[in-house]
């Protein structure tokens, strides 16, 4: 252990807000998808991996492995839709469908691998990456979780335990067991008082924040938020007021795999990812969600931040505690939510 000198303090401050942003935005994303979907969504930390790896990969001028992932998605969602199609009596708009996806397929491909061996900008890489990183959340809906939308949360619990493993395993496949790091996007550092702060850490905190009102703007002021915010209020009623539960859930998982994927490529620079470093990443989002109840955003952000500045705080002076300080603080939390929350049976919701 060591001797806390108050003069790190500050330094410790700024680091545990950097993490905690990330954290937070991993959070509101766990939130939303429980709301509208009742998924526990653990497989959050894998597309925060597939974010920065990605990113990486194409930095490096390589074709990513997301890629393929992308396709084969893309080909087994459209071959179930058209399936479902079918035993509807809609046999043209299944080969529709069908066509669709393996044109979207191609043009695709074709995109992707003639421009991911150029050498280009930073930015350019981003954008390419969230346009391979979006649309992996509509898809894995579509394949593995609609099918059970019906289900239980403990059956829906463990579709997203296995989803996880498989994602774990495809990450070693597509980038190898070596860590990587991306480029930071902003290069110098920041005097601010006794603090030094990185131009990147100061951008991550910024991001999220715009990203937290952004998505805040998006519920208040659109007719696709109202929508989502109605759904995860009532579900039966939102569909009786001609909400569908399938476009909201298609809708949730596409922002949520575009929030995780920001935040893996915000990340990147200051950690080195590793195909299996998701689960962690996604467990510490996760507390800040159980912190908010699963239901409160803004508890939900509020809490991750927390785990980031106790994470901060315990690495300096208990370093070989550290993750087991800030995951027990999961203990008390849903010790007071069993002693305040009236238990109600699933099939009486």
């Amino acid at each position: 252990m060591q001797i806390f000198d108050p003069a790190i303090f500050p330094v410790l401050t700024a680091d545990g807000l950097t993490n905690g942003a990330v954290y937070a935005l991993l959070a509101l994303a766990l939130v939303l998808v429980f709301s509208v979907t009742r998924v526990i969504f653990i497989p959050i930390g894998e597309f925060v991996v597939f974010g920065t790896l990605t990113l990486a990969a194409l930095q490096a001028a390589k074709i990513p492995g997301t890629l393929n992932l992308v396709l084969f998605l893309l080909v087994l969602a459209a071959v179930m839709q058209a399936f479902t199609l079918i035993r509807s009596g809609k046999s043209t708009q299944a080969m529709s469908t069908l066509g669709g996806a393996v044109v979207a397929g191609a043009v695709f491909w074709f995109l992707i691998r003639a421009v991911a061996p150029l050498d280009l900008p930073l930015w350019l890489d981003t954008l390419l990456t969230m346009l391979l990183i979006a649309p992996m959340g509509p898809l894995l809906y579509r394949v593995v979780y609609q099918p059970l939308q019906n289900a239980t949360v403990l059956v829906l619990l463990i579709a997203s335990v296995a989803l996880h493993m498989v994602m774990t395993g495809l990450a070693l496949a597509f980038f190898g067991p070596e860590g990587s790091r991306t480029p930071p996007f902003l290069n110098g550092d920041l005097k601010l008082g006794q603090v030094t702060l990185s131009q990147q850490s100061l951008l991550v905190i910024l991001a999220s924040a715009g990203l937290m009102l952004g998505l805040a703007a998006f519920f208040e002021r659109t007719m696709a938020g109202k929508a989502l915010r109605a759904t995860a209020v009532n579900r039966l009623g939102a569909r009786i007021v001609g909400i569908s539960p399938t476009a909201a859930g298609t809708l949730t998982f596409l922002l949520a795999a575009l929030i995780a994927g920001f935040g893996g490529m915000l990340i990147g620079p200051t950690v080195a990812m590793g195909y299996d470093s998701g689960f962690l990443i996604g467990l510490k989002g996760f507390i800040g969600a159980i912190i908010g109840g699963l239901v409160s955003f803004p508890l939900a952000a509020a809490g991750a931040v927390l785990v980031g500045l106790i994470e901060s705080f315990a690495s300096f002076s208990f370093s070989a505690w550290k993750e087991v300080i800030v995951f027990t603080l999961i203990l008390p939390v849903l010790l007071w939510r069993s002693l305040i929350t009236k238990h109600i049976p699933e099939d009486e919701e």
